[in-house]
């Protein structure tokens, strides 16, 4: 029986890829070296990295459950504990309520509260941010102009916004990258900003 080499870089292109095109569903555990790579190229601590992951989860059920699925439709992205909260709501009241209880999850430092007012998305709507992220991932891969894992892309309603923990430079330049894929209707800088 032959043996297939199984490359970490492989691996970690698999599971970014796969990450960009999962933006509207729950957390996704990867295994193995795969995980390794991605926190390897990564700027928080893998403490961090679990953390964020954790945050996510634990703050869309407590949403949902505190709300109700009828009356919301919520994404939670978690970076160094820095918290977005994008999707649509029924009213202003709805989306301040969201932003509460996501303040009552342990560990959250800030929460940007995106949420739109407005009916759900529909699954093509859903399915046009997903391929918009994987774009402008792909984009910042071809471009090389810093590690792609630097920067978290978050896509909704044809809005990009970008996390993550980058220079001044850095952020320049995921901006210039966004802006110019197509698709993108305005780019949102929530970034935490480190010295060069």
């Amino acid at each position: 029986m032959r043996q297939v080499s199984r490359s970490p870089i492989a691996f970690t292109i698999a599971a970014i890829l796969l990450g960009t095109q999962l933006t509207a569903c729950g957390p996704v555990i990867v295994g193995g070296a795969a995980a390794a790579g991605v926190v390897a190229a990564d700027r928080r601590t893998s403490g961090t990295f679990l953390e964020d992951q954790s945050i996510e989860l634990k703050a869309k059920n407590a949403i949902v459950d505190n709300i109700g699925e009828a009356n919301i439709d919520i994404s939670v992205t978690s970076f160094n504990r820095n918290v977005l909260l994008t999707g649509q709501a029924i009213d202003e009241a709805t989306k301040t309520k969201a932003e509460t209880v996501a303040k009552t999850i342990q560990n959250v430092r800030t929460i940007t509260n995106e949420i739109t007012i407005g009916e759900k998305n529909t699954f093509t709507e859903n399915n046009n941010d997903a391929y918009i992220t994987s774009k402008v991932k792909g984009r910042m891969l071809k471009e090389n102009r810093f590690p792609a894992n630097y920067v978290k892309v978050v896509t909704e309603d044809g809005v990009v916004y970008l996390m993550g923990l980058v220079t001044e430079q850095e952020a320049n330049d995921a901006v210039e990258i966004a802006r110019g894929t197509e698709g993108v209707q305005k780019v949102v800088k929530v970034f935490e900003y480190i010295e060069e």
